[in-house]
Order: C-alpha cells, then structure tokens, then sequence
C-alpha cells in the first residue's frame, strides 16, 4: 500500500498579492496534503446555525468576502450563504455565477478516464510507454491508476523554474496546455511508481493527454461529450484565457491590514489546464458531483466504481478536506464525525472549492469561498474552514451534533 509524502512546501511565507498569484496559479501552491485529517486536530463544535458558521468565517482575519454553499439531498437544495459577491456591489453569491473550481477539475479528468476505462478505451494498467510514448522513457512504468491516485512519481511542472519564470514575467501570458510537462521533461520521477502519494499536478495532464491519445479526440470534446451533456452542465468550460464569464464570483486575495485585491482574472489557467483550469458555478458543480460520485458516468461495469474506490489512507487533497482523507482514484473520502463524503477539493488565487457527496450521490455539498484558503498561506483560517464543512457535511447527513 502506498504511504503518502510529507514534503516542504515550495513558496515561503505569505508574499504580496501579485507575486503570491503569479507563482501559484492553481496553484496549488503544492502542500504537504498527507498530514490531514489525523487525531490531533481539534473536534469541530456545532453552531446555532450554518448560517452563524458562514458569517463568522466572512468576519475572520483573512476571511473570504463572498461564500455560498448549496446543500442537495433527495427533497431539494438549501443555499446558504455569507458576505457578497463582489466587494461594493451588495450582491451576495449565487448559484449560477461563475468561478474557478481549481483542482476540482482533476474530478473532472477522472470521469473522463473512468468513462473511458468503463468503454474499454483505456486500462487503468494502461502506462505512459503504452499511451504517451514522446514522453520521457524514465516515466514509462507509471500507469493510469497511479496517475488518478497520485502515486505516480511524476515531477510537478508548478514547481518547475521554467514554468514560474515565465509566469512571473507575464501572468497572463497562454501556454499551450498540452506541454506544461515539458517544463519537467529533464526530470527523473520522484520515487517508484506507487510506492507513496504525493500531491502533483502533473497527473492531471498527463491523464488528459492519456483520454486524447486513446480516443483521438481533444480533451475539450471528450468532457463535453462524457461529462457535461450526461449531466446537464451548461455553465461549465476550460477556457484558455484569463477573463470570467458575467455573472462571475470575484475573488479576492486577502492580505490584512491591505484592502482585499481582485484576483479574478489576474492569471491566465491555460497551463493548469486539466489540472484546474475550469470554470464552472455552484449549481453546475452540485450536478457534477452527484452525477460523478453517484456513479452515472461510468456505471456499465461496477469494478470500475471499486477500483475508483480503492483508497489510500491518510492521502489528503489540496487544501485538505473535512476529516480524516483518503485518496481513490479522481476522488477522496472525507470520514467525518458524522458520516463518510466523497468528492475534491481545490484552490487558487481567488478561490477556495469543496465538492463532496455521499457515495450513492444523493446527498451533496458544494461549498465555495473568495479567498484562497491552505495551509502554506492561512493555516488557522483552514482549519476554522474545514471545522465548518464538518459541520455542513452534518447537516447534510441529518446529524444535529
């Protein structure tokens, strides 16, 4: 069983608005995701109400302006929200505006493969030699399940010179979202394939790149084809640009005592690309999450839906979620005190995303914030997060306590 890796994060302490933003993109500001969920972290309390949580979150020191979170079981939605959704305006959040879902979208790219290995398009043994042989042959051994649970040993194009350099220069500037991984290509992995976990971006893209070769269809095609048409997603895109459609969620980069900064559309996601480059809304991800979780994307052959749900302990997204976290493949288990969710989270310059269901998907909870919120940046404001989504996550399962 693969153990998960605790490594350094590579930025230091909090840096300005726009040079934190231009060396995180998805960023993901890679952190040490392995830590998450253990015994010693303090028992979330229950308040009054998820909307006294939400409030109080908006107040806190570095707080997001804006959050919103839309709760889904078989009776209907409940939306609950705080703050506004851009600074002056007095509008508050809502369902269908826009946002970047940052790493959420490695959800995305895993319902494509599992649909793709669920039409016998792909192996989950299938490896890169096999598929992506312009790759570097040193990466070869790795397959597509490693990729999915992040024990490839694939090197982080985010973390790569090249890449930030160039970022740096231009923070809007298009890469060609098929290459990033040339920014590693020199690169050994950074242990056995499936050896340990360890949190990388580059599984994402090397995934998509997999679906692609594999179907001879862009990627782009694939998730509108697999994903968004099967499950009604109208207000879902990877664009390759740095503008937000309207309505949007601002985010904001909040740095106290300076006056949050809007980051919307600072950066240009091109290079996150299948990684976390998507932009979606609340509603739409409250579809995605259901539909993926639920098993409605790749349901003609049930092993697909264990192998998917063969997890790695103590294997934490980024940020990390509500509980002890587990890893599966495109998907992590989040064992609160009140019962089990599965879905991912994500963050970015702006934004800060939860999507999680009940493994039979009727249950749901997207949970979105304007600020990037992790554990390199707001450790305490993290903490007081997930507290609260632990407590959301009751509530969705019925539980008061």
């Amino acid at each position: 069983m693969p153990t998960p890796l605790r490594h350094r994060p590579p930025f230091g302490p909090r840096l300005g608005a726009v040079s934190l933003i231009t060396v995180c993109l998805t960023l993901l500001c890679t952190l040490s995701p392995a830590a998450a969920g253990t015994a010693s972290e303090p028992r979330p309390q229950p308040h009054d109400s998820l909307q006294q949580q939400l409030d109080e979150l908006v107040r806190a020191p570095g707080g997001p302006p804006g959050v919103i979170a839309v709760l889904r079981d078989g009776k209907g939605s409940r939306v609950v929200r705080a703050g506004v959704a851009e600074l002056g305006s007095g509008r508050g959040p809502e369902p269908d505006d826009h946002m970047r879902v940052a790493s959420t979208a490695k959800a995305f790219s895993g319902a494509v493969a599992l649909a793709l290995v669920d039409r016998r398009y792909l192996s989950l043994d299938d490896t890169l030699r096999e598929r992506l042989p312009q790759l570097p042959p040193a990466w070869g051994s790795v397959t597509l399940r490693q990729l999915l649970n992040h024990t490839s040993g694939l090197p982080d194009f985010v973390e790569a010179p090249t890449f930030l350099n160039t970022l740096l220069a231009d923070p809007q500037h298009h890469f060609d979202p098929r290459r990033p991984l040339d920014h590693v290509a020199d690169r050994q992995l950074r242990f056995p394939p499936g050896s340990r976990y360890q949190y990388s971006d580059s599984d994402n893209i090397a995934v998509a790149l997999m679906a692609e070769a594999a179907t001879r269809v862009p990627y782009e095609r694939l998730l509108d084809d697999l994903v968004y048409r099967p499950l009604g997603l109208r207000r879902t895109s990877l664009p390759q640009g740095f503008r937000l459609p309207t309505p949007h969620l601002h985010g904001y980069d909040v740095s106290p005592p300076a006056v949050p900064a809007d980051v919307s559309e600072l950066l240009s996601l091109s290079g996150a690309w299948a990684s976390g480059g998507m932009v979606s809304t609340p509603a739409d991800l409250t579809r995605f999450v259901r539909g993926y979780v639920g098993g409605r994307l790749y349901g003609r052959d049930r092993d697909v839906v264990r192998e998917q749900r063969r997890w790695v302990p103590g294997a934490a997204s980024d940020p990390a979620g509500p509980g002890r976290n587990d890893a599966g493949l495109g998907v992590f288990r989040y064992t609160t005190r009140c019962g089990v969710v599965l879905g991912h989270t994500g963050n970015t310059p702006g934004y800060t995303q939860l999507i999680a269901a009940t493994p039979d998907g009727r249950r749901s909870l997207t949970f979105s914030t304007t600020t990037q919120i992790n554990e390199t940046m707001q450790p305490a404001l993290l903490r007081q997060l997930r507290a609260v989504q632990e407590n959301f996550v009751c509530s969705l399962l019925g539980h008061r306590g």
